[in-house]
């Protein structure tokens, strides 16, 4: 399936597994592609319950997608897991760097996601 996010088309993937812990929803899911800029660059997938999430993209009617480029404020490799405190990355065409394709599994319980671009995985 394909959603449109800030002019670009996504290309949404779900396991089996996805597809049925998100049908067993009440609530919608938010599935955020965070891009992090620092001394390194980090692609992480985090996700976040539909009222407690930023506006997002709806995909279907449990799950919605959002992309955030954020920026730590010193660099220091030892923060990798972004414990540092992070502020939006002030991108002008931010569509330049949407994501192509985004991955989401269910494995015993919980989410995990990747993301990439039209040369890598998927």
């Amino acid at each position: 399936m394909y959603a449109t996010l800030e002019g670009r088309r996504v290309r949404v993937l779900l396991s089996n597994a996805a597809k049925r812990a998100l049908a067993a929803r009440v609530t919608p899911l938010v599935a955020e592609m965070e891009l992090y800029f620092s001394c390194l660059i980090r692609m992480r997938v985090r996700f976040y319950e539909a009222d407690a999430a930023p506006a997002a993209t709806t995909v279907t009617d449990r799950l919605s997608i959002r992309f955030r480029p954020v920026m730590s404020q010193r660099c220091d490799v030892g923060e990798v897991h972004g414990k540092s405190p992070l502020v939006d990355f002030p991108i002008v065409r931010r569509s330049n760097v949407v994501p192509h394709w985004l991955s989401i599994d269910n494995k015993k319980g919980e989410w995990v996601g990747e993301f990439g671009y039209k040369n890598s995985d998927k």
